[in-house]
């Protein structure tokens, strides 16, 4: 008798979830993150192939630090929008505190933000660091004569090793200070994209 109460109790709790409703996959974003992840990677690709292997390798060790960096950055925005609540900029936008407004936008935003900053900007900036850590290798091995694959294989690896404890600690910065890195953040937004008046 007690089992076939605990059964009723199961379907009626199933019914309930059926008719909750389900969130619709919004194609239309999907495909604009597709066009813009593959323009973005098609136009550094024809960047890095064309100029990087006429600089130097000193300018080339600078030009891949500035990608990782990007890459970690775009990383800790990411997830920091995924961990920050929207209540304090609340009360900043109804005292005209300039970001909150923007800052409200992104987070209502938060799933499309986070797979901008996370997957396609990280993503690409992945792909150059790969592309560009090649091409300096090929550099310095030609420069110091050096052993191509030796000097490829070191360079890979600490790129590597560059992007991910540049993330793993941007990680457990962006969960701590998530509602300063996105204020920080929506300010510098606001200085290029205007905000709108009402809320």
């Amino acid at each position: 008798m007690k089992v076939k109460i605990k059964k009723e109790k199961y379907e009626r709790k199933l019914k309930k979830i059926d008719k909750k409703p389900k969130k619709f996959i919004d194609v239309k974003w999907i495909l604009t993150i597709v066009v813009v992840a593959y323009t973005l990677s098609l136009f550094f690709s024809l960047f890095t192939e064309s100029v990087m292997p006429k600089v130097s390798a000193k300018v080339g060790i600078l030009v891949l630090l500035f990608i990782i960096t990007i890459g970690v950055l775009f990383d800790i925005i990411g997830v920091a929008i995924t961990a920050c609540d929207i209540k304090p900029f609340n009360s900043m936008a109804s005292k005209k505190v300039r970001g909150s407004k923007t800052a409200i936008s992104l987070i209502k935003n938060a799933e499309k933000v986070s797979a901008f900053c996370n997957d396609v900007i990280g993503d690409v900036c992945g792909v150059i660091s790969g592309s560009v850590a090649i091409l300096i290798s090929l550099a310095v091995s030609n420069e110091f004569k050096m052993n191509v694959t030796f000097t490829t294989l070191i360079i890979t690896a600490l790129v590597a090793a560059l992007t991910i404890g540049g993330k793993a600690i941007g990680k457990s910065y962006a969960i701590n200070k998530s509602d300063l890195i996105i204020f920080r953040t929506s300010k510098i937004i606001s200085i290029f994209i205007k905000e709108k008046n009402g809320k």
